[in-house]
């Protein structure tokens, strides 16, 4: 059991499956260093996080796999990297393009699911490609998902809008997961038939993830969602961002110019829109438990023994 500095996280032994930076280090620049790898992991590891997934996002391929390839190198020079960061998570370039599902990637970089560039970027990850983010719908004959299954990789459906035929399909392929449910949808949905309710209808046949900070899901509807699946299912998620854990005040992210208010929310200047997720694990953990009543057991199992057990396989957690 790790001996974590914030008392109030001990025991916990979270467990994020897609974090994209923290405390300022973005996993995603060009500019990442084994010091600020090491950094960044020893911050987690106070607030908590025993493990987590490193994930890097659509880019020009190019690039995604130039960052791939730096973060196995500099996890390889730090102890502490190569403790928690369990795996590399791969959000994209295979997703939706269309506007809404698609998210904040950019439509530039996105890229129809083929086995060519799914083994560059396995390869520029070096064994060390646990989970990857696709669109379902636009995996032909599932292809490229039965190869990731193949190579031990768990698949998730996301910045997609598959049909519910098509999501089973995929299912029957080897996907297990959905990833950040609720979130990368358009504001304006059918009221019945739509990628929310198709994903809770196979929910006993998924893992399914969400980012618990009341933003990206109002915390009724997350309420709501965590009955449908159930404990034994479910997965939350920061997806944090380089600001997540830095607190309240304003800071730069990419070109943004970012907000974080008490709540823990990142939102644009004007208030218009969110920029990314900020909360922490402890923070959502403490958000599943005071705003969405569950008791600490089945907090700490959406937190840390459902993640583990979904990517290691494990049935010990």
């Amino acid at each position: 059991m790790l001996k974590h500095e914030n008392p109030e996280t001990n025991n916990r032994a979270f467990f994020d499956l897609q974090v994209n930076g923290y405390a300022g280090v973005d996993f995603n620049s060009d500019g990442l260093t084994a010091e600020m790898l090491h950094s960044v992991c020893e911050r987690m590891e106070r607030d908590g996080v025993e493990g987590l997934l490193a994930t890097i996002i659509t880019d020009d391929l190019d690039k995604m796999a130039s960052r791939l390839a730096n973060l196995v190198r500099l996890r390889e020079e730090s102890p502490i990297a190569r403790r928690l960061i369990y795996g590399l998570h791969i959000e994209g370039p295979f997703l939706s393009p269309e506007t809404g599902y698609r998210g904040a990637h950019p439509a530039h970089a996105i890229r129809t699911p083929n086995a060519g560039d799914m083994s560059r970027l396995l390869d520029a990850g070096a064994g060390l490609v646990r989970l990857v983010t696709l669109a379902p719908e636009y995996d032909n004959g599932q292809s490229v998902t039965k190869m990731l299954v193949d190579s031990q990789v768990v698949v998730s459906a996301g910045h997609c809008n598959p049909s519910l035929n098509e999501l089973s399909r995929a299912i029957d392929a080897g996907l297990s997961m959905f990833t950040h449910l609720g979130n990368a949808t358009p504001m304006l949905l059918h009221r019945h038939d739509n990628i929310i309710q198709r994903a809770l209808s196979l929910s006993d046949r998924l893992w399914v993830c969400f980012i618990a900070d009341g933003a990206h899901i109002a915390f009724p509807a997350l309420s709501n969602y965590l009955r449908a699946v159930g404990p034994e299912r479910a997965i939350v998620v920061t997806d944090a961002v380089a600001p997540a854990g830095l607190g309240p005040g304003r800071y730069q992210y990419f070109d943004w110019d970012v907000t974080i208010g008490e709540d823990l929310v990142a939102m644009a200047p004007d208030g218009s829109h969110l920029i990314g997720s900020v909360v922490t694990m402890p923070k959502a953990f403490d958000n599943l438990r005071s705003a969405c009543g569950l008791t600490e057991e089945e907090a700490l199992r959406l937190t840390s023994h459902n993640p583990r057990r979904a990517i290691t396989g494990s049935k010990e957690a």
